[in-house]
């Protein structure tokens, strides 16, 4: 049976991002523009939305790694190019489907404001600029390679960080780190990234970034799905919300019957009794 028999539906069409399954439960997106340093299209904004909506609801995906194609560039935001080019035509056609010259719901690239159920890992194979940052900031496991830049250069070139990167820069670095960043536009090297808990880890090699990576996911993929999901929306919770007691409560009243009910509790359990690798099934949550 191929890979893709065994989904409930195939994956979307992502034109300029390739999708690979490098080991069960793992979906692995890479970016693939590298003449174009991997920057991302309107298109491509909505192609990958539809992607990782795909990849939350296929039950046999655990884990998604998100890289770029070649060693220069992860992602360094929007293609300037096209969007000057729609700016300058003085073409009003865009009025009438505004929606595909900006970024759906979930941000950009579908990831930089992306709520989702299931985790993604960051493989940042070298410049994350702008958007390209954004999509980092917001997932939930980090790793660089040495050559790594980081950076939200939008104030040199008369624009913002709009795709809900600004709010996650402070609430993990802290104001001050994140003022001198933004407010300067200058790009940060992976090693201060990794001091700043902007990332979690350096590769040992660039070669070996990706192999790293779905070490990573591999862990993680490991565990019951349904405990996984309900962590990770716990962890979130805490992040967006003010008040740590008010983020327990959401989680504890969304999650803790319908896990107890759950076959990967019972089973986990059942499995720490017999002394045994538990079976989990896919997750219903």
């Amino acid at each position: 049976m191929g890979i893709h028999e065994a989904f409930e539906s195939p994956p979307p069409k992502c034109g300029g991002c390739d999708v690979t399954f490098p080991e069960a439960h793992i979906m692995l997106a890479t970016i693939n523009r590298p003449r174009q340093l991997n920057s991302i299209p309107y298109a491509l904004h909505w192609e990958m939305d539809a992607l990782f909506k795909w990849f939350d609801n296929e039950p046999s995906l655990r884990v998604a790694i998100i890289t770029g194609t070649g060693n220069r560039a992860f992602c360094v935001g929007s293609d300037l190019i096209e969007m000057q080019r729609v700016k300058k035509s003085g073409d009003d056609s865009w009025k009438a489907e505004p929606y595909k010259y900006t970024h759906p719901t979930t941000g950009f690239a579908g990831l930089s404001r992306r709520e989702g159920k299931k985790p993604v890992v960051a493989a940042v194979n070298g410049y994350a600029l702008g958007g390209g940052w954004e999509i980092v900031l917001n997932c939930d496991v980090v790793i660089a390679a040495r050559n790594a830049q980081f950076g939200l250069p939008e104030a040199k070139v008369g624009l913002y960080a709009y795709g809900g990167g600004l709010p996650r820069l402070i609430r993990t670095a802290g104001l001050h780190v994140a003022s001198e960043i933004a407010l300067s536009g200058r790009s940060i090297t992976a090693e201060e990234a990794l001091q700043r808990n902007l990332v979690n880890y350096i590769s040992k090699k660039p070669e070996t970034l990706i192999d790293e990576a779905i070490e990573i996911a591999r862990g993680i993929a490991a565990v019951s799905p349904d405990a996984m999901i309900i962590t990770r929306s716990a962890l979130r919770e805490a992040w967006e919300i003010p008040s740590v007691e008010r983020a327990f409560q959401n989680t504890h009243e969304r999650f803790y019957e319908k896990m107890m009910a759950g076959e990967n509790s019972s089973e986990g359990l059942a499995a720490f009794r017999e002394k045994r690798p538990p079976r989990w099934k896919p997750s219903k949550l």
